[in-house]
């Protein structure tokens, strides 16, 4: 069924405003997504009349905030059709998720002359954190290239995995590339080798449908304030097998079983890797957030959005002296590009002044723009509140750049 685009966008606040003086076409989505009505209003209901600490309290509020919480961990299960409710940890986001497996699986799996995998198109949070693991305990990291179209060289693939390799970390979509990658493949091949693997679905969540257990994937990591929710609030899903095994990430109240001033004991995942007051309001709010997204179905936001992608590419394309970078066969709503001879942040700057909200830069993806041997991009990446009109303000927003560096 066609999404209403009139409703969705009144539905966001806003979109409804100008800036600089004229209507504001918000195209950063990439970076974040802008937040309904509903879920607003949730959040502000919830410090109006429930607001209280989970876990630990015994009175009403404490208890209804207790449930709210639990009652989105169980939601977030059924969203991406994990086997288990408590292989879903609430994190701050996606680097968090990222960082609490790269200390403790690190912790419980890696050793000195071990192999981790990645590609050369991951956003920093899922890059750093493996090169600090490979450091600390003198691990090495390996590197799947991608090609000039921004698609992955799967032929090296099998030459990479070895009985060394321990794990495998790669991008469901790239942010500055619009790359979707052929994970499921991906995660055969690696479990061929008995390789687990995690996928970041930072830029895949808010776009298509999540099923964790037709992946087979190990780990799953995103963040809330990409599906349209609150900042500071994010998903790990990992198989129970693994978290098991895994230490806690960080010590603190509510993650413990038994403590004396000689040693504690910890409670099972998913509790042992929520250390501390957890961010039970923006849980609530990524609860509503998926409610909307279901209500108005994956399916229609995926090709609602193929569609503004294919429009948008084939407005792009017919601008002369325009260079659009990432162009793989299967991509995500996402477009980077350059203007010949006009840089990057210049680009993005008049587009604001025009009421264009882009990203300018390197888009934490620094080694993909050493491959493409430039310093940056503008990218524009788009939800299923944007429309064709949106495209056609860049266009002109595009000329009119040219315009003014002639």
């Amino acid at each position: 069924m066609p999404i209403d685009i009139n409703k969705i966008r009144s539905e966001f606040p806003i979109l409804n405003q100008k800036i600089h003086g004229k209507d504001y076409v918000y195209l950063d989505n990439g970076a974040t997504t802008q937040k309904p009505i509903q879920v607003i209003d949730a959040v502000s209901d919830f410090y109006k009349n429930t607001n209280s600490n989970i876990h630990r309290g015994v009175h009403h509020l404490s208890d209804l905030s207790t449930k709210a919480y639990e009652a989105v961990r169980s939601k977030v299960q059924n969203f991406i059709n994990a086997e288990q409710e408590q292989e879903i940890i609430f994190t701050k986001g996606t680097t968090d998720s990222i960082n609490l497996v790269a200390f403790s699986f690190g912790e419980r799996y890696i050793n000195t002359g071990d192999e981790i995998i990645i590609s050369a198109m991951e956003h920093h949070s899922n890059l750093v954190p493996w090169q600090m693991l490979c450091e600390r305990k003198g691990a090495n990291l390996r590197v799947l290239p991608f090609n000039k179209n921004g698609e992955l060289e799967m032929d090296k693939l099998p030459g990479l995995l070895n009985d060394k390799t321990k794990l495998l970390a790669v991008t469901h979509v790239s942010n500055s590339l619009g790359t979707i990658n052929p994970v499921k493949e991906i995660i055969e091949q690696a479990h061929k080798a008995n390789v687990p693997v995690l996928i970041d679905g930072a830029q895949s969540i808010q776009h298509s449908i999540i099923d964790v257990q037709d992946l087979d994937c190990d780990f799953y990591v995103f963040s809330g304030h990409k599906i349209y929710a609150e900042t500071g609030i994010g998903v790990l899903y990992g198989k129970e097998k693994y978290l098991k095994e895994m230490p806690p990430y960080q010590g603190g109240g509510d993650m413990v079983d038994h403590v004396t001033l000689e040693k504690t004991t910890y409670l099972d995942a998913p509790f042992k890797f929520e250390a501390g007051t957890a961010n039970y309001v923006g849980a609530v709010s990524l609860g509503v957030a998926i409610d909307y997204i279901n209500d108005i179905g994956l399916k229609n936001i995926a090709e609602y959005e193929a569609e503004l992608l294919q429009y948008a590419t084939a407005e792009l394309e017919k601008i002369e002296g325009l260079t659009i970078y990432g162009k793989a066969k299967h991509k995500t709503a996402t477009i980077s590009f350059l203007l010949d001879k006009i840089h990057h942040y210049d680009t993005g700057m008049i587009l604001d002044k025009l009421g264009i909200a882009v990203r300018t830069g390197s888009h934490c993806t620094q080694p993909i723009m050493d491959f493409l041997d430039i310093t940056g991009t503008v990218r524009a990446s788009f939800a299923f509140y944007n429309t064709k009109n949106d495209v056609d303000r860049l266009v002109a927003g595009i000329l009119k750049v040219k315009e003014m560096f002639a």
